[in-house]
């Protein structure tokens, strides 16, 4: 009992004695401590996630969201539920403009049951227009984490072993009504490679701790709501691909769209197979993709073909995946002192000088503004691409290495 004190948990440790990081300026400001403690934040995010590490191209991930009883607080506005849903939706976004050839599946659970809401696809529209509709459900009961898992294990198990296989719940209750002994199911999870991960709403759950540590993945709690947002956006990016996964050719269609003219009389209008299990009813067109080996008609990219089992990408989808085998290497820090030196000026290549189009004071421009945004350089250290010299700001670092996956100044001298 007398040690009980000394132990601190460690949700404590992010908020212990807070009050003296901040410091007041001459003028008795704390803009500056504040700036500080951002500019902190996104270096550390910039450290964490751009290791140099090989990433799966082909993710298959079930989203499970609680509706049960909890989902019901207003911690989060206007309720847990409403809040969740909404980030999921931008979640589904970011998901396939990262991962355009990759698949999503949508569970829901409460009243001790699971069901879908989405099967596993790759059109972004389907998941968001279930989502929208899922607003009005009616929160009841307790959640039931053994049910959601073995539904989407069902799924999961059949996929590829060249693919990922991930689910990640959105747990707001703190208990879970279970039909079975869940720790077999963690066991059978494991033996299929499953990487489970989970983002508590309330607190830290024992079960969900060994859950997440047997399978590999991450668990977290929220602090708010942008917090819940940063923390789901963290799993746009890949996990690290495994190196006993299966190394095979993988076979994809690349069809073209093909548009029928009305004046052909041998053009008749279609339905899409993909439209044949919609409940939103389907309309018949003219064009569409058709699938190189059966010919089926689909109307968008990417899908796995209903009919041969085909997956029919197209090539600028391919393209953008790519990255991911190959990830851009991380810029090194310096401090922006060092900008004004001699010393790492005469660093600066020619075609860095030809970007900003001053002629002989290019270096003078160069070593006080971003390279990309052209913004003056204020924080305290800057970000330098190791190929070709160029420094940038945070916040273009973060972009480039995010979204764009390139150094644009090496793209210009190549060109």
């Amino acid at each position: 009992m007398d040690e009980e004190p000394e132990r601190t948990k460690r949700w404590e440790g992010g908020y212990e004695r807070t009050w003296e990081v901040l410091k007041e300026d001459e003028s008795g400001s704390l803009k500056a401590t504040v700036e500080e403690i951002l500019f902190q934040s996104k270096r550390k995010r910039v450290v964490e996630s751009h290791g140099q590490v090989r990433l799966g191209m082909m993710r298959h991930l079930h989203v499970v969201v609680d509706c049960s009883r909890s989902m019901e607080d207003q911690d989060l506005k206007p309720n847990r539920l409403t809040s969740s849903l909404k980030l999921v939706e931008a979640f589904v976004e970011e998901y396939f403009d990262q991962n355009p050839i990759s698949q999503l599946g949508i569970i829901t659970t409460k009243n001790k049951r699971a069901e879908k809401l989405t099967d596993l696809a790759g059109n972004p529209k389907k998941h968001i227009f279930a989502l929208k509709k899922a607003v009005d459900t009616v929160c009841v009961g307790e959640p039931s984490l053994y049910n959601s898992l073995n539904l989407a294990i069902q799924t999961l198990k059949h996929m590829p072993g060249h693919t990922s296989r991930e689910i990640l719940v959105i747990l707001s209750s703190l208990t879970t009504c279970d039909p079975a002994n869940i720790s077999e199911l963690i066991k059978t999870l494991k033996s299929l490679k499953v990487r489970v991960s989970v983002i508590g709403l309330s607190a830290e759950v024992r079960v969900c701790t060994v859950l997440t540590r047997e399978t590999g993945g991450s668990y977290h709690v929220i602090l708010d709501e942008s917090h819940f947002k940063e923390l789901l956006m963290l799993h746009v990016k890949p996990p690290p691909a495994s190196s006993s996964s299966e190394c095979s050719l993988i076979r994809m269609g690349f069809p073209q769209h093909t548009i029928a003219s009305l004046t052909d009389q041998d053009a008749k209008p279609s339905f899409s197979m993909a439209h044949l299990d919609s409940s939103s009813g389907a309309d018949l067109s003219l064009g569409g993709y058709f699938c190189p080996q059966c010919h089926a008609k689909y109307t968008e990219l990417p899908v796995e073909c209903k009919v041969c089992g085909l997956t029919l990408v197209s090539a600028p989808h391919l393209a953008r995946s790519f990255h991911h085998l190959f990830p851009l290497e991380a810029f090194t820090e310096s401090p922006a002192e060092r900008l004004q030196t001699d010393r790492w000026r005469s660093h600066l290549t020619p075609h860095s000088q030809m970007l900003c189009g001053c002629g002989a004071k290019a270096v003078s421009f160069c070593s006080r503004f971003c390279q990309a945004c052209q913004g003056e350089l204020k924080d305290k250290s800057v970000s330098t691409c190791p190929s070709c010299g160029s420094v940038f700001c945070v916040e273009c670092d973060l972009f480039i290495h995010d979204s764009l996956h390139c150094c644009p100044c090496c793209i210009h001298n190549q060109s």
